[in-house]
């Protein structure tokens, strides 16, 4: 079967995760039906253009998702915890992959998140496990499970960057681990062009990791305004989300343990450095 004959259903063009695994695939020449709840979105319509078959199809809705798994070779998985919600997301999960096993998918490749095999006890890391055990238990021909940690693009939402201050709940010492989302899009394209080779593996996905207050210097450098760390006190944090805050305090006391040079060696994708996606993203 060529590249171009396998076509791939992609969860959440449009977004950050499946809008860099949509582009990786497209530029691949792999056929791609991107799945949106808006289609009529510029986003959307951009991916229309450069030859993807759009499709309107929502997590929550099975007709809609059976009618968009319908003849398609992969499907690449991702759901959204902020926007969901940890029971809906876990519930989402499983509804796509059981639905994309009924449809007789051949390769199925669900997006995870660091770390989500170690008991972390975060409830949007657990219920990632969750969904995890029943992709494997599905046994589709083959699948791919990805965990990319915290994203750099995270960096460009509400509250990090305020002022001249960059502002987290975290000790000055905790080195976080991240990946850019262009990152996401080139693992997410490896997996399905090697499906046989890497059918049953389970890949912590990072490129970089950096404190908070060397994260403030490289993105201050980046824009050309210094940015200072401001480290604030997680029962700010806790007021706002219990299930976050967890995440942080993990972060601290635990932390991602993705092997970052030896991703490299084993898949040949260049980790992007926050220095060099910053000079990208940050204007200065």
């Amino acid at each position: 079967m060529s590249v171009d004959s396998k076509k791939i259903l992609v969860t959440g063009a449009t977004g950050k995760q499946g809008g860099a695994v949509a582009d990786q695939l497209l530029r691949r020449g792999f056929a791609v039906r991107a799945m949106t709840r808006k289609p009529e979105s510029a986003a959307a319509q951009a991916l229309a253009g450069r030859g993807a078959e759009v499709v309107k199809a929502d997590l929550d809705d099975a007709a809609s998702l059976q009618r968009a798994l319908a003849g398609v070779w992969g499907v690449w998985a991702v759901q959204n915890t902020w926007e969901a919600g940890v029971e809906r997301e876990e519930e989402q999960g499983k509804r796509q992959a059981r639905l994309a096993r009924e449809s007789g998918v051949q390769h199925y490749v669900y997006t995870s998140v660091g770390s989500a095999q170690r008991k972390t006890g975060i409830p949007h890391f657990e219920n990632k496990w969750r969904i995890e055990e029943v992709v494997r238990s599905l046994n589709f021909p083959s699948h791919v499970i990805l965990r990319p940690v915290f994203l750099m693009e995270n960096f460009l939402g509400p509250g990090f960057i305020q002022g001249d201050k960059l502002m987290a709940a975290l000790q000055p010492t905790t080195s976080l681990q991240m990946l850019a989302v262009e990152d996401v899009g080139k693992y997410g394209a490896l997996a399905f062009e090697r499906p046989g080779e890497l059918n049953r593996a389970e890949i912590d996905l990072a490129g970089d990791s950096l404190t908070m207050p060397q994260v403030a210097a490289v993105l201050g450098k980046a824009r050309g305004k210094p940015l200072e760390f401001l480290q604030l006190p997680i029962s700010e944090i806790r007021k706002m989300s219990e299930d976050y805050a967890i995440m942080l305090e993990w972060f601290d006391r635990v932390g991602y343990d993705a092997d970052i040079p030896g991703l490299e060696k084993k898949y040949g994708i260049k980790p992007t450095k926050l220095a060099e996606w910053a000079a990208t993203h940050l204007e200065a």
